[in-house]
């Protein structure tokens, strides 16, 4: 039988667990048995394992990411948030040997092809860090720690009533810009039109951040980023894509 103080801090942790709003449905998803043996062979190598608070995707509080120590180096960071296969980040960390990646995702069949594509690249600066977006951002990384967050074509929530669930809001840029170093920039992505009004609205309403696009609602494609399967989709459906640069003004 449970001590009363245990059945107190169980049943508070399973109803805040129950009253939290993950901007996520559930995507565990069940490996191949190709992709488990990838996930078994080379997680060590590129998975960031966080202390957990009591949902599995969660961050344990005060717990943080030293990306100095985790890639054995101090450079450039740059965060993907959402990374799905990893196409976008794997490209750019093979473009860009001299800027570390980090991508969260909490897609687990995801996750491990991105490994294992990492891995037949021989590529030393990606890691991958299976956790709740809004946590890492929030309170994981360091003030100043970050060159760019990417966040391309997140879960669009397209009826009304599932908003709240939407990643990029007025919050979620607030922690931005907190982990932005001074020129560093927020690029976002997305085919929903609704959406995207939503997110120019509150990276221009955030103090501390500029349009990299000024005089214009949105920016160019991304010439970071490479076309994507998802992307691909949206625009065979006839959908626009806009693309936002919102970044902290360079210290003088």
């Amino acid at each position: 039988m449970a001590q009363r103080g245990e059945g107190v801090s169980e049943a508070g942790a399973r109803e805040r667990i129950r009253r939290e709003v993950v901007s996520f449905a559930r995507r565990d998803g069940r490996l191949s048995h190709r992709h488990q043996q990838a996930w078994d062979a080379h997680h060590a190598r590129y998975v960031v394992a966080p202390e957990r608070d009591a949902r599995s995707t969660s961050l344990a509080p005060g717990w943080h990411l030293d990306a100095a120590a985790l890639f054995g180096r101090t450079a450039p960071l740059v965060v993907e948030i959402g990374s799905g296969d990893g196409e976008a980040v794997l490209a750019s960390a093979q473009a860009h040997p001299e800027v570390d990646h980090l991508a969260v995702e909490v897609y687990r069949p995801g996750l491990a092809r991105t490994i294992v594509a990492a891995e037949r690249a021989a590529l030393d600066n990606l890691l991958v860090l299976p956790a709740d977006a809004r946590a890492v951002i929030a309170s994981a990384l360091p003030p100043e720690s970050v060159r760019e967050v990417r966040v391309f074509f997140p879960d669009p929530w397209p009826k009304a009533r599932h908003h709240k669930r939407r990643l990029v809001d007025e919050a979620f840029v607030t922690a931005v810009t907190r982990v932005l170093e001074p020129g560093g920039v927020l690029r976002l992505a997305t085919d929903w039109p609704d959406y995207a009004e939503v997110m120019r609205a509150v990276c221009e309403a955030a103090p501390g951040l500029v349009s990299r696009h000024p005089g214009s609602p949105w920016g160019p494609r991304f010439d970071g980023r490479v076309l994507t399967r998802y992307e691909r989709k949206g625009t065979d459906l006839g959908r626009d894509i806009r693309d936002l640069a919102f970044g902290r003004p360079a210290r003088r």
